[in-house]
């Protein structure tokens, strides 16, 4: 297989951190694009049906996993996936994987903003509360690929996008051999 002219980054965190905010900050200023998976999953129907409690989809994997191979996400790269979760993504589709954190105080405000769930709000905030994602990342990735940036304030989010296109252009540097 030769090897991606573009790399493919993961931008994931618990709902609310500003994941999508980034991404699409990220795409406009580097030209990557930004895939994001709940789009795919109810656009492509990956999903096995609603989940009324949680307000949400249940996500098929494997029909979404051959949805972004058939979009080439593996071969051309290029993206930056937007999602809440990150191992289900194989190692070889991924060079950058970029967790977003919050403390739960923003959090808190963020997701009752969104008027979510009672349920589904407490199960974020704990899951961040416990770092459930970076654990997530730096068991399925190596440990140079993954990076922690913190999301609490749109300055902080400005040198996080700073911090990603420094990344991407050196790894056009390092990569422009195999291009």
């Amino acid at each position: 297989m030769a090897a991606r002219t573009l790399p493919n980054m993961v931008i994931t965190g618990t709902p609310g951190v500003g994941k999508t905010t980034h991404c699409e900050l990220v795409a406009e200023r580097t030209g990557l694009k930004h895939l994001s998976v709940n789009e795919i999953v109810k656009d492509r129907e990956c999903h096995e049906g609603w989940d009324d409690e949680y307000q949400s989809w249940i996500v098929d994997e494997d029909k979404l996993l051959d949805a972004m191979e058939d979009m080439q996400v593996s071969t051309k790269g290029g993206f930056i996936i937007d999602w809440h979760a990150c191992d289900l993504f194989p190692k070889s589709w991924v060079d950058l994987v970029v967790v977003l954190r919050v403390d739960s105080a923003t959090l808190y405000d963020r997701l009752t903003e969104r008027k979510y769930p009672e349920v589904k709000l407490q199960e974020n905030i704990d899951s961040e509360i416990m770092e459930v994602l970076l654990q997530e990342a730096r068991e399925s990735y190596d440990e140079e690929i993954v990076v922690e940036l913190r999301s609490n304030t749109a300055d902080e989010m400005d040198g996080n996008v700073d911090r990603i296109e420094q990344w991407l252009k050196q790894w056009k540097e390092d990569n422009a051999g195999g291009a």
